[in-house]
């Protein structure tokens, strides 16, 4: 019976066979369910991973929060990019397994492998300059000589638009809580992060482009090739360019120009205090050099009392009217500027070992009377060989007419200007600059005025001769 139901061969053979198929479907049926799933993971992950590289870390919510406790944790502004590191390992071992169940061949493994930019051949390391100053004291004209140098890229007063967003009272914690967000930033900007300005500027920028980047036309590296992108018609610019016309600045191409630069340099007058950049100083990832910038206090008042009239209505009305005592509160803040500037040098010149050979300490005034041999100083202490065209800058800007005296200008004769204000202040005023400013003054070797005549006279210096004042 069992013989007479037995099945042929071939059939036998055929039965077999489609077993043995089903199963092989079953295998690359489940093979390719891991392989797609594989891919969605990869494809989720970069969108997510490249999301968060567009996203700035913002500082704001230090206005609402104890700044201490904010800026504590996210001092070093790393927390984007430790996320981003994580998801590249994730990616990583996703290819690993991919490789491993045959599904991605590894020639295909090899070419999906991002392959970073080749950066710039650097014959030496990058600087990192910070000009360290306050308003009036002529660092816009100091500022060009970086400006001015084709390998530098150079930023105008970005912490401008710090001030303008995050808003802390004077003195006390919250003095200390905006220089840390100060700080922060500035780090950022260091390491060429710009888009880290994208949550300050106002209006925002929409896609990374902006028509508001304050003083945008005082940064050659903002107002060339490849940053420069062509002209926009009916688009306002509230901050242009000033040699060429340009359109809305691209936040992302101009981080990509200052990555390509060798150095990097910035021009401050919202940094007071010298010991908040200390973990600047410290970051291994910068070659930090601070170059603070000081001038004479009576010279500072008389440039201010000018350039920002409406702050200082109480001190003319004062003049004006012959009173004796001007009110207090005007002294005590004049007082605490002063007081400011002289404990960040004594800092400096102190040359503790975290700042040992990054900081140098420039009288506006010896500038001005020996404006190339000050920059060959400067350009010395930083570790950047001074060009042709920045000497030829200096040369064309330090002797113009003695008429060039526009409050904003950097063209001037810098050796009659910078002595002007002795001649205009009245010595009542000039009294009560030396009377708040003392200490400051005998630091930096500014000379007291005794009466109005030696105020006046110009054959009585009230400048010590001093060596240079860096740090070796």
């Amino acid at each position: 019976m069992e013989k007479g139901l037995a099945l042929p061969q071939d059939c036998r053979d055929f039965l077999h066979s489609l077993r043995m198929r089903s199963k092989y479907a079953l295998f690359l049926a489940f093979v390719v369910v891991v392989f797609v799933f594989i891919e969605k993971e990869n494809k989720i992950i970069s969108r997510v991973s490249d999301k968060l590289k567009q996203i700035p870390q913002s500082l704001v919510d230090a206005n609402s929060t104890d700044p201490a406790l904010v800026l504590a944790e996210n001092a070093s502004l790393l927390s984007l990019s430790e996320l981003d590191s994580a998801f590249t390992q994730l990616q990583s071992r996703l290819r690993n397994v991919s490789l491993q169940l045959g599904l991605q061949p590894a020639g295909e493994a090899g070419a999906r492998e991002e392959v970073p930019p080749p950066r710039p051949a650097r014959a030496r390391p990058r600087r990192h300059v910070l000009l360290m100053a306050t308003t009036r004291t002529g660092s816009s004209f100091v500022g060009e000589f970086f400006n001015q140098q084709g390998n530098i890229f150079y930023l105008f007063e970005p912490l401008w638009h710090i001030e303008r967003t995050v808003s802390f009272e004077p003195g006390g914690a919250n003095a200390a809580g905006s220089a840390l967000v100060y700080r922060d930033v500035l780090k950022q900007l260091f390491l060429c992060d710009l888009p880290v300005l994208e949550p300050f500027i106002s209006p925002p920028p929409e896609e990374h482009l902006t028509q508001f980047l304050f003083r945008r036309g005082s940064s050659r590296s903002l107002c060339e090739d490849p940053v420069c992108t062509p002209f926009v018609k009916k688009v306002f610019e509230k901050y242009h360019c000033k040699s060429r016309r340009c359109g809305p600045l691209n936040v992302t191409l101009a981080a990509e120009a200052c990555r390509r630069k060798e150095h990097m340099a910035l021009k401050a007058v919202r940094i007071r205090q010298l010991e908040f950049l200390r973990p600047l100083a410290e970051d291994p990832r910068l070659d930090l050099r601070v170059i603070q910038l000081v001038r004479d206090p009576r010279a500072v008042l008389a440039s201010r009392m000018v350039a920002f009239a409406g702050k200082y209505e109480t001190w003319k009305k004062w003049l004006a009217e012959g009173q004796d005592r001007l009110r207090e509160d005007e002294v005590q803040r004049l007082r605490g500027n002063c007081e400011s500037i002289r404990l960040s040098a004594e800092l400096g010149l102190r040359r503790p070992a975290w700042l040992r050979g990054r900081y140098m300490l420039v009288r506006y005034e010896d500038v001005a009377r020996r404006p190339l041999d000050k920059a060959r100083e400067m350009y010395r202490f930083a570790g950047i060989p001074l060009t042709p065209q920045v000497e030829d800058w200096i040369q064309k800007n330090t002797q113009g007419s003695r008429d060039s005296s526009g409050i904003y200008s950097t063209q001037k004769n810098s050796s009659e200007q910078f002595e002007k204000w002795r001649f205009s202040m009245p010595f009542k005023l000039a009294q009560v600059v030396q009377a708040a400013c003392g200490p400051a003054m005998r630091l930096f070797g500014y000379k007291l005025a005794r009466d109005a005549a030696s105020l006046t006279n110009r054959s009585v210096s009230l400048l010590e001769e001093r060596g240079t004042f860096w740090v070796t």
